[in-house]
């Protein structure tokens, strides 16, 4: 079956009020960190990314969002995406060749390393440094995967990176690819305006972060922390470091191992 028409390929997608008008054609602009995404949901997008502070980055230019509607590229008169599984079993499972056209075009003309990823349950666990990285490059293409999941041989194939947001299983992958481009859009420089709040967010440096507190002085009956209106920025310093430790230790300890393993080899 011959490529689908140029009109059913990526799109470009701007935040609008209007559903119908978020689908542009446009080339990919060299230098603007791009999030591509093949989905079978492309009115999904882009949803809550449109708003606050990565709407406002992506109105702006300092990112740019790429939609490929998995359904244009499928087979026959209805354009079918998916078949039943090989050996049996219940629900159905996106094929092989029409993923492959569409992953074919979501990339083309990447630069060579571009990150191809699957958004799985059965992926690695999608951390702050993979966002980090991710920030660092020239963008990401995701899958978004539905029913079943993917057929095997394309992840062989392609070579594709499996991310998880965790134990837990989703009926799509849509709302996990917002979440890892969100997570990637605010490192991005310009975004949020203020670059040292992502020093001090947890993660940053393998510790979940501090509490935070702001007015009124007392609120049914629990004041701020006397330390954090001394005026006295080492302590303050000191308090929310130790924090940090504590919540790290009681609530994330495998965090907090892997936090005094680095300590002891540093």
């Amino acid at each position: 079956m011959a490529d689908a028409p140029r009109s059913h390929g990526s799109k470009r997608v701007r935040p609008s009020l209007a559903p119908r008008d978020l689908m542009e054609e446009a080339a990919p602009r060299p230098g603007v960190w791009t999030a591509r995404v093949i989905t079978l949901l492309p009115q999904a997008f882009p949803g809550v990314l449109g708003e606050s502070l990565t709407g406002r980055a992506l109105r702006e230019g300092l990112w740019a969002l790429e939609v490929t509607d998995l359904r244009a590229f499928g087979e026959g008169r209805h354009r079918n995406v998916d078949d039943t599984p090989a050996g049996g079993g219940a629900g159905m499972v996106l094929r092989a060749d029409v993923m492959g056209r569409a992953i074919d075009r979501a990339m083309a003309a990447t630069p060579p390393q571009w990150p191809l990823v699957y958004l799985s349950p059965r992926g690695a666990p999608f951390t702050q440094a993979r966002a980090r990285a991710l920030a660092a490059g020239p963008g990401v293409t995701l899958i978004c995967g539905r029913f079943e999941g993917l057929d095997e041989r394309v992840i062989a194939h392609y070579r594709i990176e499996e991310i998880s947001l965790g134990d837990f299983v989703m009926t799509g992958g849509e709302i996990a690819a917002q979440a890892v481009i969100d997570a990637s859009v605010r490192l991005l420089p310009g975004v949020l305006g203020n670059e040292t709040s992502t020093e001090e967010e947890s993660f940053a440096e393998g510790l979940l972060e501090h509490p935070h507190y702001t007015r009124p002085a007392e609120w049914q009956g629990r004041p701020i922390p006397a330390v954090l209106t001394s005026g006295d920025h080492a302590k303050v310093a000191e308090w929310r470091r130790g924090m940090s430790e504590r919540i790290t230790r009681e609530r994330r300890p495998d965090l907090w191992r892997a936090h005094v393993a680095r300590d002891e080899d540093g």
